[in-house]
């Protein structure tokens, strides 16, 4: 079994999963897997969360996922979907970098997924790519199988190079670039799910969305980069190396790129971190992970066969997202009763005193969960980024309320 969190921090230590359920709380059966299926990568990002933070068992993962270990993956999926009655669920294939399995595997991988659970289930199949190995006969199985395909890019030459090099160093944006034209052609463009981009205070924020929108994604995720109050995130640590808390860089360029996306109007490319905000500002329900109080509902199938939590976990410790379960001894029920997975279900429950006393408690939900850590308490705290997310919050509900002020008027 995997080292699991130490026992002197939250959730392991402090949350009771008996009194939980004595006290009428039921878990939300898991709707998103993510498989994954490659466990190395043709990129070197110097920020990723897979390869170059706290956790680095990624060394002692098989490269590839086996063909036994992917049609137990099918099967539990298929029990869980049958077991608590579902009626869709999204089976996401991930790594490293999930199309180094080749297209022979992926076709394989979704004939296998789709063939294990009921017809009358809905199944949809996604894969998440640094965009590098979008050839046409890669592109023509997912067509074959409607997958869609969400590429990581940082914004222009410049901005994406700055982390997103290959293993000798060199650009990659020729190449991801490549892959993204061919699938924003007509043959392809209804795989395009979007573009996920990590920001970098370096890069111009509007210049960074006017780099991605030309591609024309039907949608873009902005994320901040990962980082825990033992570990700050780049331009996050003060004089002495903690945490600034202070300092709202973050939302100074959220801001900036708000107040240039909402003012497009219809003509903007749906960046989901702003419609979550906007959403739940107005009260109702969150669509990211970075800004949701809402239950956590997918977990994390490694090329191994071990289930674990979600993995942007391995930038707080080793072992992180372990749960010691795996899919040829258990099934993904047995998950309900992982403390850090109950944590995610809790909602507001799971939130410290200060962020529970917090106006945007709603709202922040705490941000992201593995941004919260700090050794000792474990998780159980505010976000690193909380004065970001409390500046950045604040300026769109005051945009919103000028704006249904003078709708009322009008």
């Amino acid at each position: 079994m995997l080292p699991l969190t130490p026992v002197s921090e939250w959730p392991e230590r402090g949350l009771d999963i008996a009194a939980l359920r004595a006290s009428g709380w039921r878990p939300t059966p898991f709707d998103q897997f993510v498989v994954k299926v490659h466990s190395r990568c043709n990129l070197a990002c110097d920020y990723c969360y897979m390869y170059e933070l706290a956790d680095q068992s990624w060394r002692d993962q098989p490269v590839v996922m086996t063909p036994e270990i992917a049609r137990a993956t099918a099967r539990r999926i298929a029990e869980h979907v049958e077991r608590h009655e579902l009626t869709a669920v999204e089976v996401v294939f991930h790594g490293g970098e999930p199309l180094l399995a080749g297209p022979d595997r992926i076709d394989t991988l979704a004939r296998e997924f789709r063939a294990a659970v009921d017809s009358s289930v809905h199944v949809e199949l996604g894969v998440q790519t640094n965009g590098a190995l979008l050839t046409p006969p890669m592109l023509d199985v997912l067509a074959a199988h409607d997958i869609g395909v969400g590429v990581s890019l940082d914004g222009d030459r410049a901005a994406n190079d700055r982390h997103r090099r290959n293993r000798r160093g060199d650009s990659s944006y020729d190449a991801v670039t490549r892959g993204l034209r061919l699938l924003g052609t007509d043959r392809y463009r209804h795989l395009f799910d979007g573009i996920l981009a990590v920001i970098d205070l370096a890069n111009d924020p509007v210049e960074t969305y006017t780099a991605l929108a030309e591609f024309e994604p039907r949608g873009i995720d902005v994320l901040l980069p990962h980082g825990t109050w033992a570990a700050p995130p780049p331009g996050k640590a003060g004089p002495n190396g903690e945490v600034d808390i202070t300092d709202t860089s973050y939302a100074s360029w959220l801001v900036t790129l708000f107040d240039h996306w909402y003012e497009l109007g219809d003509s903007a490319v749906d960046i989901r971190l702003f419609r979550s905000a906007v959403r739940q500002l107005l009260g109702r329900n969150g669509t990211t992970e970075q800004l949701s109080a809402g239950p956590l509902s997918f977990l994390v199938v490694e090329t191994d066969g071990s289930i674990e939590q979600v993995d942007t976990l391995k930038s707080a410790f080793e072992g992180a997202t372990a749960t010691g379960l795996h899919v040829l001894r258990d099934d993904f029920d047995a998950a309900f009763d992982h403390p850090g997975v109950a944590a995610r279900q809790i909602g507001t429950a799971a939130l410290c005193d200060e962020c529970r006393a917090c106006r945007h408690a709603g709202v922040c939900g705490g941000g992201l969960y593995a941004q919260r850590y700090r050794p000792g308490t474990g998780f159980r705290n505010p976000s690193v980024y909380c004065a970001d997310l409390m500046a950045f919050l604040d300026h769109v509900a005051a945009r919103l309320r000028a704006d249904l002020i003078a709708a009322r008027k009008g």
